[in-house]
């Protein structure tokens, strides 16, 4: 009996694969416990617990056990599981994309999104400036001085649309004037930033007809789901408002639709999130979307993403930011990621005419850049635009700026909002109460 087979075969690393979804599931879920208890999004817990199990924590302590556990050739496997679970994500993602939303608070949504993604960009651009001709950061001699530029100024513009809205329903400061600003201009910033890293990845090919046919495909393929498929989904939608309930017929056809568009965007070189984040937003709203979020949402953010987590995890290495000089471009890369979208940000409310205090919670909350960053960062290191030592300074800020979101939005805006509303609560029952 072996309970850590030769993963050579395909049954030996099947096997070995459950034993790596146990620990990774537990560990995920501990640590994402432990972040609750702390005041943070369970998600960030499953973050970090992600590192913990890589290279960095497991692999430093025990690396035998590490090497054992996780050896190379089972990373194929996590990678292609932990795809699938991407693409339902995104697709939820897209599924909870509120139009409406946007339309309600388009002026100051625009201000802040545009500003929030236009400024770290350039920051990023310019870091990359310094950055592309050091080997050890950007691998691949072919990589070009703008594709470094491209490449940095997406890492930096990108905003954790799920993460901030998770931030803002745990708080309760959802439907408020900062949450509503939040999350419109986190959705824009989001499509936006998607749409632009779709075109970064088109360019990374030496066949300029390559690059033309990703751009062009990806274009074709928007615009054929927004004014063909999501029409004739409008039928779906009504009948699934009627039964009060999705039968099982539908889900396996959006099912269908989902992997299929992950396999063309994929296929056409703009990765398979994009394709899943706008089929998403084309699904009907109402009851559809509900029947899907309540079908897919439980089975992808249990078991699947944790997964994705503990694949970044697995490409992290933390210590190989092992000099001086590494580590204070990790701080520069840190404090250009906040000034470039928290207080830019900020200021962009202020300009839009909102208060102070709520331009700050609008820059503490579009400053997180959780998942959606490790997703970008990964396909980074996967093409092999970045090298493992920029990963690794890159997850780092990713990490402390969604780590900063929470504890900062409740310091500067959440916890007196509460307070403000308890008291003007009281004031109307006393109110009431002289009244009787």
């Amino acid at each position: 009996m072996e309970f850590f087979p030769d993963p050579s075969g395909h049954h030996q690393l099947a096997i070995l694969f459950f034993l790596q979804l146990a620990l990774i599931l537990l560990v995920c879920r501990a640590v994402g416990l432990l972040a609750r208890r702390v005041g943070q999004p369970q998600v960030m817990g499953e973050m970090i617990a992600g590192v913990l199990l890589g290279p960095s924590l497991l692999g430093a302590v025990a690396p035998g056990v590490y090497t054992t556990l996780f050896p190379p050739e089972s990373k194929r496997v996590i990678y292609a599981v932990a795809q699938v679970g991407l693409a339902l994500y995104m697709f939820l993602v897209g599924v909870e994309f509120d139009l409406d939303l946007i339309r309600k608070r388009v002026r100051g949504a625009a201000a802040v999104s545009l500003v929030g993604m236009v400024v770290p960009f350039t920051l990023g651009a310019v870091l990359a400036t310094f950055l592309a001709e050091d080997r050890g950061l950007f691998p691949d001699e072919s990589t070009r001085l703008v594709q470094a530029m491209l490449f940095m100024g997406s890492a930096m513009a990108i905003t954790a649309f799920p993460m901030l809205a998770r931030i803002l329903h745990e708080s309760g400061m959802a439907g408020s004037p900062v949450g509503v600003l939040a999350l419109a201009a986190g959705a824009v910033d989001d499509a936006a930033a998607w749409c632009l890293f779709a075109v970064v990845l088109a360019t990374f090919s030496d066949d300029a007809t390559i690059a033309v046919a990703a751009i062009v495909g990806g274009v074709l393929y928007a615009a054929v789901c927004l004014l063909v498929v999501r029409p004739m989904l409008r039928g779906l939608g009504r009948a699934v408002e009627r039964r009060g309930e999705m039968s099982s017929a539908t889900l396996a056809l959006v099912l269908a639709m989902l992997m299929a568009a992950s396999w063309f965007t994929d296929a056409i070189g703009i990765y398979s999130v994009f394709g899943a984040f706008i089929l998403g937003v084309c699904m009907p709203r109402g009851a559809f979307a509900k029947e899907l979020r309540s079908r897919i949402g439980p089975l992808t953010t249990a078991l699947l993403v944790p997964l994705f987590f503990v694949y970044s995890g697995l490409n992290t290495k933390l210590g190989l930011v092992n000099t001086a000089e590494l580590w204070g471009l990790t701080v520069i890369v840190l404090v250009a990621a906040c000034v470039g979208k928290g207080v830019a940000c900020w200021a962009a409310a202020r300009l839009a005419g909102e208060t102070e205090r709520e331009a700050r919670g609008v820059g503490a909350l579009m400053n997180a850049r959780g998942m959606m960053e490790l997703i970008l960062l990964n396909i980074g290191y996967e093409r092999g635009i970045i090298s493992q030592s920029l990963f690794s300074i890159m997850v780092v800020m990713a990490l402390v700026t969604t780590l900063m979101a929470t504890p900062v939005f409740e310091r500067v805006y959440a916890a007196r909002e509460r307070r403000e509303r308890k008291g003007e609560s009281r004031g109307t029952t006393d109110e009431g109460g002289e009244m009787l």
